[in-house]
């Protein structure tokens, strides 16, 4: 049996190829796309490596703070229905705690180089 190449290794693969093959003979509004289709894939990349666990540990924070059990989906459908009706708000250090390791893992994924990011990762936040 061989082993197939997973899926974040495609992506890999074909950001490579673009990047290192592609781009180089392209010019103008061709090498940007190509420089956008490469980084897009950087971001489905990150995406792949990073869901999985930052969504089950938003899953359990969820469940947590609503003290309820349901999908991840249906979670932040109430936790937005709890805010909207003032029955959590900021006061909340757990909300707050929440919120901000939400952000940080979307920025991990989609701006791992934003100063905003990197400067909370120096400063000991957690993604």
């Amino acid at each position: 049996m061989q082993d197939q190449p997973t899926a974040i290794e495609l992506v890999d693969i074909v950001a490579d190829f673009i990047r290192h093959h592609a781009m180089p003979q392209l010019q103008g509004h061709a090498a940007f796309h190509a420089r956008v289709a490469a980084n897009a894939l950087d971001i489905v990349k990150r995406e792949l490596e990073i869901a999985p666990k930052a969504n089950a540990e938003e899953h359990g924070r969820l469940e947590l703070l609503l003290e309820r059990d349901g999908s991840l989906d249906e979670l932040n459908r109430e936790l937005c229905a709890e805010i909207e009706r003032g029955e959590i708000g900021l006061e909340s250090e757990e909300l707050v705690d929440h919120l901000w390791k939400i952000t940080l893992t979307k920025l991990a994924i989609d701006q791992p180089n934003y100063s905003g990011y990197v400067r909370a990762l120096e400063e000991g936040s957690e993604a």
